[in-house]
């Protein structure tokens, strides 16, 4: 009865390469692997044809669905290919870690004690063994993060990253590898227990030595069972607790003993390698999760592994075609050149990926280091996302959504892309109703993006499909077994909740455009209820926008907005008649607010386009204009409104501009309605000479004092307009000086006849020209 323990780096090829090399010269009767136990029944779904790396274990407490873990897989990790190994041979395999049935929790304990800073975050494991980081909690304890850099400073080299990948990943012989790391992390583990005692009132020693106890009682469970050739995968920190002789089993049960549960479950959800890469926070993050799947592809299929980089910088140069660079097929030979050459001059046996980027960098990117931002994207690290098959044990909501994105051709994708959509297509009105239930269910895949054109029938969005959504779907499924169900369920609980006219107007917009019918009845009932009583004017022309907006683009969402018509109606009536009492005794803060409030009713009035509401509102904002009484941002405002629908006549603005501006107008009052009157556009200022020189002259006549005092107001006022704008402004100026200042001068008769003749001469004209 043996017991082989296999320590590897997680996501390394060159530890896949040469674990299932030793495993088929082991032949093991048992393979035992870190992971969840949970998970046992999840890992036939390995080998289903439909089951397509990157991919991982999600493991939740369905009770607490703040508490998960995830546990990713490549098609280039050791467990993942120990663990298709046994399922391939008919042979047991089994998860070994500590289950998370306690993990999650001990978590979940954790975030209930007021010290505890986690927050409730889900957790990635397979979180780097070889990376110790114990918790702020005990700042005497100053173990280092990487043990595994003395070994690679030991070595000669910079971090132990680049250790590791020369002295295993590249290994093209991995004959009694696993014995050398064994005998390595032995040393190395006697020499960071030595120096740095573990505490067992420290939680992450605790941590670790319940995980290696429980990894030990499994090894001894698999021996109680009969098994004769045990192989144990394991990250290479652990293997020296897993080997044999294995210590007495009672330390082990006393540390196991008395742990908390929670209820938990675990299935397969695509994962992303982006999300596999170290620059994501993941704990067990590799850099080059692409260049990690071209080495394994390399290695696992029929060209010599003197290929590798050939087919590397073929990829890249077909990248940089693709993006209309420069790539030739002289390019790659002599790219591949260099990184041989520079591998040399390095006594490395074969190039690596800092030897292929060197290369490629100088070669195909001539220096230029842009470039190699897109290939480190799109190659190095890559945008392949996973896929699981259908039989895979979801929530009926994830089922529910699958379907959906299957019959309406809505494929996940981890890269953005831009879909625009045309809603007068039946397909395309589904996908949108579709993206808007999943934003009320707050799985954000898609995000609505502007669009060119005036058309009401386009609609875009930017979609990207995050791994973490997944544990969203999970987490939404409390509200129903359909997206259409969940839905309407989550804005029945968000209007019942809701206070605010804003809030529910808001939201009966997002109904309709997610298409909810049975919801929008009530919603609409309640709203008209809070509108009745509802006092404040601001909060009433809050809630327009977004009515008015259903009844814009009713058409085209084939919506019945009759009720929603009369809603607005209402609204608009009782906007007209409170707000002249509401912009009385404003200060410059609530002035500045009923300002916005004032030009978001007057857009939406305006894109509503009904005449009766149009009028009402052009009657308010003459009532406005005309009383002097208030504040001068507002009256400013409405002027200026008044004027660019033609209601007020320009001679009438400037009169208006005039007495605003004149002496009985206190000077900060006189620089808020210039603000008002002025904002959103200089052209009026540009193009109107009557309105330029009323400014120009009350400017002029600012004391050196008042205009210190008022340059604040004035600044910001003209903060506002467009460079091209200012700078006209500033040309009209400079030219009006010049004007006057040669009026000012004298003309000489006597020097401008003299040139008259050659003037005409050049103008071909027969008559001389005369001065005036």
């Amino acid at each position: 009865m043996t017991v082989t323990v296999f320590g590897i780096r997680h996501h390394g090829p060159g530890s896949a390469r040469s674990l299932v090399r030793s495993l088929h010269t082991l032949q093991p009767d048992i393979v035992l692997v870190e992971g969840p136990p949970e998970a046992d029944a999840a890992i036939p779904l390995m080998t289903h044809p439909e089951m397509r790396p990157p991919v991982a274990l999600l493991v939740y407490a369905p009770e607490h669905l703040q508490q998960a873990a995830f546990y990713p897989f490549a098609e280039f990790s050791p467990e993942w290919q120990a663990l298709r190994y046994g399922v391939n041979q008919g042979i047991p395999v089994r998860f070994m870690d500590l289950p998370q049935t306690h993990r999650l929790a001990l978590s979940a304990a954790k975030e209930e004690t007021p010290a505890s800073d986690n927050g409730g975050k889900e957790t990635s494991e397979l979180d780097g063994d070889a990376k110790l980081e114990p918790p702020e909690t005990s700042p005497q304890r100053l173990r280092p993060t990487d043990p595994l850099g003395w070994l690679a400073e030991a070595a000669g080299y910079r971090d132990s990253e680049r250790w590791w990948e020369h002295w295993v990943e590249q290994r093209q012989d991995g004959t009694a590898l696993f014995e050398a790391i064994l005998e390595a992390m032995i040393a190395l583990r006697e020499d960071v227990e030595k120096t740095y005692p573990p505490d067992a009132g420290n939680p992450f020693d605790c941590l670790e030595a319940q995980r290696e106890a429980y990894m030990r009682q499994t090894i001894r469970q698999a021996q109680k069972e009969g098994f004769e050739a045990i192989a144990v995968v394991c990250g290479a920190w652990h293997a020296p607790a897993l080997n044999e002789p294995l210590p007495t089993q009672k330390p082990d049960k006393e540390l196991l003993k008395g742990l908390p549960k929670l209820k938990v479950k675990a299935t397969w959800i695509p994962w992303t390698y982006g999300r596999l890469a170290s620059s994501s926070g993941y704990g067990a993050g590799i850099t080059s999760p692409g260049w990690y799947e071209h080495l394994w592809r390399s290695s696992t299929s029929e060209h010599p592994s003197s290929q590798t980089g050939v087919r590397w910088m073929t990829r890249v140069a077909r990248l940089l075609r693709e993006e209309d660079l420069e790539a030739s097929s002289a390019s790659i030979i002599e790219a591949v050149r260099l990184a041989e050459t520079l591998a040399a001059l390095r006594d490395s046996t074969m190039p690596g990926l800092d030897e292929f980027n060197e290369a490629a960098q100088t070669i195909f990117c001539f220096g230029d280091a842009a470039p190699m931002q897109l290939i480190h994207r799109k190659l190095i690290v890559s945008d392949r996302l996973g896929q699981v098959p259908l039989e895979t044990p979801l929530v009926p909501l994830q089922q529910d959504l699958q379907q959906l994105q299957k019959r309406l051709r809505l494929k996940p994708a981890a890269i953005e892309k831009r879909l625009t959509l045309d809603l007068r297509k039946p397909l395309d009105l589904e996908r949108s109703h579709l993206l808007h239930r999943l934003a009320l269910l707050q799985i954000p895949w898609g995000q609505v993006q502007s669009t060119s054109g005036k058309g009401t029938f386009k609609e875009a969005w930017e979609l990207r499909w995050d791994p973490e959504l997944s544990l969203k779907v999970i987490e939404a499924g409390h509200w129903g077994n359909t997206v259409i169900a969940a839905a309407t369920a989550t804005v029945q609980a968000q209007a019942a909740a809701a206070q605010s006219l804003g809030y529910l107007t808001d939201l009966l917009d997002q109904v309709l455009l997610a298409a909810l019918t049975d919801v929008v009845a009530p919603l609409i009932e309640q709203l008209q209820e809070i509108a009745a009583v509802a006092s404040d004017v601001t909060h009433l022309m809050a809630a327009l926008p977004a009515l008015v907006n259903v009844l814009r683009y009713r058409d085209v969402r084939q919506t019945d907005s009759a009720t929603v018509a009369q809603v607005v109606d209402g609204l608009v009536a009782r906007i007209c008649i409170g707000l002249p009492g509401a912009c009385a005794s404003l200060d410059d803060d609530a002035a500045a607010r009923m300002l916005q409030s004032i030009n978001q009713t007057h857009s939406a009035l305006k894109l509503l386009q009904q005449e009766s509401h149009l009028q009402s509102w052009s009657a308010t904002l003459q009532h406005l204009a005309n009383r002097m009484n208030l504040q001068g941002l507002v009256t400013g405002r409405c002027c200026r409104l008044l004027l660019d629908e033609g209601t007020l006549p320009p001679t009438e603005a400037a009169k208006r501009l005039s007495l605003a501006l004149s002496l009985a107008t206190e000077p900060p009052q006189a620089a808020a309605w210039v603000e008002g009157f002025l904002q959103g556009s200089g052209l009026l200022l540009i193009h109107d000479d009557a309105i330029w020189q009323v400014l120009d002259d009350w400017v002029t006549q600012l004391s050196a004092e008042t205009f210190t005092a008022l340059l604040p107001l004035l600044r910001r006022t003209f903060a506002n307009f467009t460079a091209p704008e200012r700078r006209q402004m500033g040309e009209r100026v400079r030219l009006g000086r010049q004007e006057l200042a040669a009026e000012s001068r004298e003309s000489d008769h006597d020097r401008a006849d003299a040139a008259l003749p050659l003037i005409a001469q050049l103008l071909g004209l027969a008559t001389p020209l005369v001065t005036p």
